[in-house]
């Protein structure tokens, strides 16, 4: 199975990829089960557990909430978001689902609906386990599934044989590679661009020959739009975000400033006050993120906020910028992403926050350096610059909740892989450190760092403000 542009950058809600995404496309795999194999009319009670790191910080990343909604058929891409409170408040009230939207169900939220939080399941920090009984009692399907990150899902069989991550095959695309030193010498060989090259593959994953490039191209830019509504929607919410931390929103009133000092984004006198705009950017997206809004994961949901932020500051500030580079900021940030899925991880519960952030902060660093005029060489050394001064990032959300440290972080790590862009155009490619090399030292990384600092809230900045109140909510 080849990874497409269009796996790493989907449509969805916050806040979380792998808490949240993953759960409500497993739920409907689920659905799918139940279908093939007839069971509707059988099923009288659905059961549905959580393990690990879902288990652990489930509530706060809106895990139940996206498993009641995936068990009634609804989708990250499509299902209104603000809908979500209501009709999570209903089942528990009524104590009734309607399964697939085809059939009205009992539903115990306490009893049928379960996080725990000190078991886990052998494959995969996030695995879930979802069960459906007759009137009598009798279990009549359970299927296992795991919510590897950016919202990839497996279930048990897969992730044993394709080793949690989806492998390229030469059989799907015209260009396979597996390493960043092979996509190098494929652009070398063939004389392509990093993004000239997705886009062949892009057009035969899709099966579009004769409007390819066009349709391709449309469709990267509806995740652009996405994206630039995102932001637009974070700078006008104001208020405080939910889950008990009382975090107030800042995008709107720090955009209310800029505007006022700064009429028009791109006419900035203080070339400092770019980096400001960089941030509003970033928090905008976070903060909308946090409240369960609709964005686009790249590659997560808790790093969403750097690749948008980085494509602004090109659409804003970068002379002569235009749809064309979108897309090709965007194919090329796919590329250097699926060398972090397959060779390492995205999954903050598997080796941290550098899988997330770090990995959002390489792709955005190499991508803005190809729409820079930067080489193929050139964006190699900035996507492991990105990564480089990301290594040993832990995920350790206050709460549980995806609020502090990740939305500032996701500001800071959008300024980084600007400076990284810009180091990586000051040289000629060459560097000591490959990015294969950095690639597989994060996963080592990864899998040396404890338990407690990987999405569970355990540990880290997570202990260190126990004092303060929380009261997570699902909705």
């Amino acid at each position: 199975m080849t990874i497409s542009t269009f796996d790493l950058f989907k449509i969805g809600i916050g806040p979380s990829s792998s808490h949240t995404v993953g759960p409500m496309k497993a739920a409907g795999l689920f659905l799918e089960a139940i279908d093939s194999c007839r069971l509707m009319d059988s099923i009288d009670r659905v059961k549905a557990e959580m393990y690990g790191s879902l288990g652990a910080t489930g509530k706060g990343h809106g895990t139940p909430k996206a498993v009641l909604m995936g068990l009634e058929g609804e989708t990250p891409e499509t299902i209104e978001a603000l809908s979500i409170a209501q009709r999570v408040e209903k089942i528990i009230q009524k104590e009734q689902l309607l399964l697939n939207q085809q059939k009205l169900i009992q539903f115990n939220y306490t009893k049928d609906l379960i996080l725990n939080k000190r078991k886990s399941l052998p494959l995969h920090p996030n695995g879930m386990e979802f069960s459906a009984y007759s009137k009598e009692g009798t279990c009549l399907l359970k299927k296992t599934y795991y919510s590897v990150g950016g919202g990839f899902v497996h279930d048990e069989a897969n992730i044993q044989t394709m080793s949690a991550t989806p492998s390229t095959t030469g059989d799907t695309i015209p260009y396979p590679f597996s390493s960043a030193n092979e996509l190098l010498a494929l652009c070398k060989h063939h004389q392509l661009s990093i993004s000239e090259l997705m886009m062949s593959n892009e057009c035969n994953l899709h099966g579009k020959q004769s409007r390819c490039k066009e349709d391709i191209k449309q469709e990267l830019l509806n995740i652009w739009h996405v994206m630039e509504q995102c932001v637009e929607n974070g700078c006008h919410h104001s208020g405080t975000l939910p889950g008990g931390l009382n975090v107030p929103r800042r995008a709107p009133e720090l955009y209310q400033k800029l505007s006022k000092e700064n009429p028009k984004a791109d006419q900035n006198t203080d070339p400092l006050s770019i980096t400001d705009w960089v941030t509003l950017y970033a928090l905008a997206v976070n903060e909308e993120n946090a409240a369960g809004g609709k964005i686009v994961t790249a590659p997560t949901n808790g790093a969403a906020g750097i690749i948008p932020a980085v494509l602004h500051y090109y659409r804003h500030f970068v002379p002569h910028a235009n749809d064309q580079g979108v897309a090709q900021f965007l194919l090329t940030a796919a590329a250097i992403g699926t060398l972090y899925k397959r060779n390492a991880s995205i999954s903050g519960a598997e080796v941290g926050c550098q899988g997330e952030v770090g990995s959002a902060c390489s792709m955005a660093a190499g991508a803005l350096c190809e729409v820079m005029g930067g080489t193929p060489e050139q964006v190699e050394n900035a996507a492991e610059i990105g990564m480089e001064h990301n290594l040993g990032l832990t995920c350790d959300p206050i709460g549980g909740l995806v609020q502090v440290p990740c939305i500032e972080r996701n500001a800071m790590a959008a300024i980084k892989a600007i400076s990284a862009c810009r180091m990586a155009l000051m040289g000629n490619g060459s560097h000591l450190v490959s990015l294969d090399k950095v690639i597989e030292t994060m996963r080592r990384t990864g899998e040396d760092m404890k338990k407690k600092y990987k999405e569970t809230a355990r540990g880290g900045l997570a202990l260190e403000v126990l004092e303060v109140p929380v009261n997570i909510t699902e909705c």
